[in-house]
């Protein structure tokens, strides 16, 4: 039996299912409508992508079936630019499982070849009318790979589509450690947001205690809100105030993940005072 299965939502959309997890990719409305409001249009690709001068390097963190990747091309496939796309993950099995059922995945139709060629290779170089693509795929157990890979081997990021597993189903890449390793390769004069369908108060706390500046993101299927993180607020339409700041104080789910075992407790002491001392709200 196969560890995926193809669903169909209940707007008639079909998606992805890990029967391991117990989790559907883009479960609401679908791959391409999530990507779209989370990713594309909420990370301002396309008019940051135009603005952009040399290659703009977008981390993929969670290349599942590679919805949220396609979707980012897709949307500036007209611009004579350059896109660097780094995907993350363990495994290209759900990839591989996908490109099994293009007729009801259709947004794959067409990118087969570079797809085949990303799960064959792990690399991609291919143009898309005036848009130039250098893709490729790092396989690896990510909080390893971004505490301990030298500086220079990954390039610095100006996107980053964040798309793991729940917290209660994978902690590990949830953990204070891992945001703070992201925010460590981003560079101070380089812009970067990052865009996440999580609101949860532990993940926001967590973003912020990181380093990021942190607001709430944009509406997705039955989700009110999602999350925004960038390393400037010029980045953030909405940022966390303290009305959010009170609210986080009262959570009984705040304190952030130190280790990669999932449970939810109210702020600590510490967090409490290091959130204040936050330069968003200081």
């Amino acid at each position: 039996m196969s560890p995926y299965t193809i669903v169909r939502l209940k707007n008639d959309a079909f998606s992805v299912r890990s029967e391991e997890h117990a989790e559907t990719f883009h479960p609401v409305v679908g791959p391409v409508a999530e990507a779209e409001a989370l990713y594309v249009e909420q990370l301002r690709i396309a008019d940051r992508v135009a603005a952009h001068v040399g290659p703009f390097v977008v981390w993929d963190v969670g290349l599942g079936a590679a919805a949220n990747a396609l979707s980012v091309l897709r949307s500036v496939q007209h611009l004579p630019a350059s896109i660097r796309m780094i995907s993350f993950d363990c495994t290209l099995e759900p990839l591989t499982f996908a490109l099994q059922h293009v007729d009801q995945l259709q947004y794959l139709s067409g990118y087969e070849p570079w797809l085949k060629e990303l799960t064959s290779n792990r690399s991609v170089h291919a143009t898309n009318g005036p848009l130039e693509i250098d893709w490729s795929v790092r396989l690896d157990d990510f909080p390893e790979l971004i505490a301990t890979a030298p500086p220079d081997s990954l390039p610095t990021p100006n996107a980053i589509l964040f798309d793991a597993f729940s917290p209660a189903k994978n902690p590990a890449m949830w953990t204070h450690e891992v945001f703070r390793q992201l925010h460590r390769r981003m560079h101070p004069e380089t812009p970067c947001a990052l865009a996440t369908y999580s609101r949860s108060t532990l993940l926001r706390v967590t973003l912020l205690l990181a380093g990021f500046f942190v607001g709430s993101g944009s509406a997705t299927g039955e989700k009110e809100e999602t999350t925004i993180a960038a390393n400037t607020l010029d980045l953030i339409d909405t940022p966390l105030d303290g009305a959010w700041v009170n609210r986080a104080r009262r959570s009984t789910s705040a304190e952030p993940l130190w280790s990669p075992h999932y449970r939810q407790e109210p702020l600590s002491d510490r967090s409490w005072e290091q959130l204040l001392n936050h330069p968003q709200f200081a």
